[in-house]
């Protein structure tokens, strides 16, 4: 059975955009690299119901998000929405409201937008965060993730101001503030990622290289933290930041990717989700594990690594988490994002 596999990531070097490979599960084979759609910077990526791929995207006019039509094939151009300033780092589709949220880095700024009847999409609201942290990297907001809760509001990871907020979405797409958990001071708190009985979150911090386990309140849309653990071995003391957090579906076992160790840690979950338990470090057998994910029945994972243009394939045990390479030279470049179709 083949599988494609879609790509996002910068076009600063070589990349022209959006490519896609196919995971053959048989054989355990990635092959066929081939370009989807041309468009600069599409760092995160994501697809609607109805086949309209939506990609972080600059152009002429700044920063915003690329909308295209995928037949799974090919792709149309829909055209942009942007404004002066960097482009988004994160995008994801809200099919209950028809929105898509956007998040801004380097502005500080969460985005909506209108998804109108040919797949466009028109901005809505704009929220600016405000606030820094104590380390270099935090002198201002950096939103970094924005993306819904299982009981369907909106939550946002500010690297710079070590916050998650939870908004309220009203009418057509505004935001209103519920509640903001703010997390150790210094973490960079940068995704987030729930537990299938929506009751657990786990955040990942990009400058400290921790997860904090949080229990979610959906009455309060109130997050509160139960455990810190480090994504790192006791025995490495070197240069680290953390990217991307996963969890299967089952909810037995989660990753997450360090950029500088160049490895995934793996984390047995416990039942009610309250605790982690670290289990193993595997090497990407790359630089800059940027992005990974499952395959559609979650028995492999790909690994997409920003700086040495390289895909690397593992087998996953779904009994014990643990992973086995069986590829690790797939070239793909610059590649930040990793989504199966």
């Amino acid at each position: 059975m083949k599988e494609k596999i879609l790509l996002g990531g910068y076009t600063k070097r070589v990349s022209k955009g959006v490519y896609s490979v196919l995971l053959d599960s048989k054989k355990a084979e990635l092959s066929a690299l081939t370009e989807v759609a041309a468009v600069q910077n599409p760092t995160y990526i994501t697809l609607d119901q109805k086949g309209h791929l939506y990609t972080c995207a600059a152009d002429g006019n700044g920063g915003g998000i690329a909308t295209f039509d995928f037949d799974g094939q090919n792709t149309t151009h829909l055209g942009n929405v942007t404004s002066t300033g960097a482009p988004l780092c994160y995008v994801a589709v809200d099919e209950a409201r028809q929105l898509v949220y956007g998040a801004n880095y380097h502005l500080g700024e969460v985005r909506v937008y209108k998804i109108q009847a040919d797949g466009s999409l028109r901005l809505t609201d704009t929220v600016k965060h405000n606030g820094s942290g104590p380390r270099p990297e935090q002198a201002s907001s950096h939103v970094h993730y924005s993306d819904l809760t299982p009981d369907g509001r909106l939550v946002t990871c500010d690297l710079g101001t070590d916050e998650v907020t939870v908004y309220d979405v009203i009418g057509e797409g505004k935001l209103n503030i519920v509640t903001i958990y703010r997390a150790e001071k210094g973490m960079g708190a940068r995704h987030i990622s729930f537990h299938p009985n929506g009751k657990i979150a786990y955040l990942v911090g990009e400058l400290n290289s921790t997860i904090e386990v949080l229990s979610y309140n959906e009455e309060k849309g109130r997050f509160a933290r139960l455990q810190t653990i480090s994504t790192l071995p006791e025995d490495y003391h070197g240069a680290n930041g953390v990217a991307a957090i996963r969890i299967s579906s089952d909810g037995k076992f989660l990753y997450a990717s360090n950029r500088g160790h160049d490895s995934l840690a793996i984390y047995k979950v416990s039942p009610l989700g309250t605790k982690l338990e670290a289990i193993g470090w595997t090497k990407t057998e790359g630089h800059i594990p940027r992005d990974f994910n499952f395959n559609k029945t979650e028995d492999y994972i790909i690994v997409a690594h920003q700086e040495s243009d390289n895909l690397t394939l593992f087998l996953r045990d779904k009994n014990t988490g643990s992973l086995t390479l069986e590829q690790k030279d797939f070239y793909a470049p610059e590649i930040t994002c990793v989504l199966p179709l």
